[in-house]
């Protein structure tokens, strides 16, 4: 039976709730006031409280609103004993967080029912909050998986750091960098569609994949030949309509030469000095993402890279930030905001961080955050 916490300055109401809820096997707690109840509440974290609209000191409507705003009594269901009957009253009181009404005079078959029905609600939101936190504690314990896959930052011969900033929904970013031979660098990052476990789980398989190099007879010097080994293997009518976004690049130390190939990826960012100015180039290659059409194609473009440039590698949830009007920052903000941090010499990816989080209209950003920096 259930914990049930009476708040009435009337000792005669008191009294017929207490007999009648005590027969029906519940524990039957009593406050005379207000002030006295929300005590008992946080103390005893009722099942169900049932609270006198009129009250001196504070009335029922406020005992409800502070019950409701409390996150450890939230879930409590809260009936009104009330002879108010109007329709503005009930609105009113609904407003406030009450869950139901009980009217005066009581009618005790009436409380008996009500009450019944009140539990099974509670019961029911109890089991849902529950499973919520459940799914959130697997959601964490997943993004703590993939965080620690990720590579550590790399200090020579190239500077590297990189950051991932899981959403409240887990996505499905993940990337490496790592050299393949002592003058070839590999870097890429993939955003698999969706969020969840549903998206982080491949999203880990592919990592792992292009980590242990075990797609037969690809050469992984060649971007192109790597997208396209992917898609033949990974088509989305076989993976629950899953699809992914790839940047694929190989930095060649000696040449400093980078070859890269996208698959519907947004494109990294070249940054460099041209004087006292900072250019920025786009670098990205035509094609769908991995996935979506069997016979897709792959091409694959180089670019010579000048001493004490900056390479940004990034998934969309970088720039697409929902600003307070509604708007979404996009990637040309972004971009603006590099070459200014370029400029200025703070482009540290801790300022950029920073600068991300102000442009955000939340505490939290609605899509993982991967963000890879290369000092070349």
């Amino acid at each position: 039976m259930a914990n049930i916490l009476v708040i009435d300055d009337d000792p005669a109401i008191q009294l017929v709730l207490r007999r009648t809820l005590a027969k029906q096997g519940h524990t039957v707690a009593l406050a005379d006031n207000g002030y006295e109840g929300l005590k008992q509440a946080q103390q005893s974290r009722p099942a169900l409280i049932i609270c006198d609209w009129m009250m001196p000191l504070m009335d029922g409507l406020e005992v409800c609103q502070r019950v409701k705003a409390d996150p450890e009594l939230s879930t409590t269901f809260f009936i009104l004993l009330t002879s108010k009957r109007s329709l503005s009253d009930r609105v009113e009181g609904l407003d406030s967080g009450a869950d139901d009404f009980l009217a005066k005079p009581i009618e005790l078959a009436e409380l008996q029912a009500r009450v019944r029905a009140a539990l099974r609600l509670q019961q029911l939101t109890q089991d849902l909050q529950f499973q919520k936190q459940r799914l959130e504690a697997e959601l964490s314990e997943a993004s703590d998986y993939v965080q620690s896959l990720l590579p550590a930052p790399m200090k020579q011969p190239v500077t590297i750091d990189s950051c991932f900033i899981p959403s409240r929904q887990l996505g499905g970013d993940c990337y490496d960098y790592t050299w393949i031979s002592p003058n070839h660098l590999v870097v890429f990052l993939l955003d698999m569609s969706g969020h969840g476990l549903g998206a982080a789980l491949p999203s880990v398989s592919i990592l792992n994949l292009l980590r242990s190099r075990s797609l037969n007879g690809v050469d992984f010097h060649q971007p192109q030949q790597v997208l396209s080994a992917l898609n033949k293997i990974f088509q989305m009518g076989d993976q629950g309509d899953k699809y992914f976004t790839l940047w694929y690049g190989i930095y060649n130390l000696a040449d400093r030469n980078l070859r890269y190939a996208s698959a519907g990826h947004p494109p990294a960012i070249l940054l460099n000095h041209n004087g006292a100015d900072s250019q920025l180039q786009r670098l990205k290659t035509p094609g769908f993402p991995i996935g979506m059409f069997p016979d897709a194609e792959f091409i694959c473009h180089s670019q010579h890279i000048e001493p004490g440039s900056q390479l940004y590698i990034f998934s969309d949830g970088v720039y697409e930030l929902h600003q307070g009007n509604g708007e979404i920052w996009g990637l040309a903000q972004f971009e603006t905001l590099l070459k200014g941090l370029h400029s200025r010499k703070q482009n540290q990816i801790a300022t950029v961080l920073e600068r991300l989080r102000l442009h955000n209209g939340s505490p939290t950003f609605q899509d993982d955050i991967s963000l890879i920096q290369l000092n070349l």
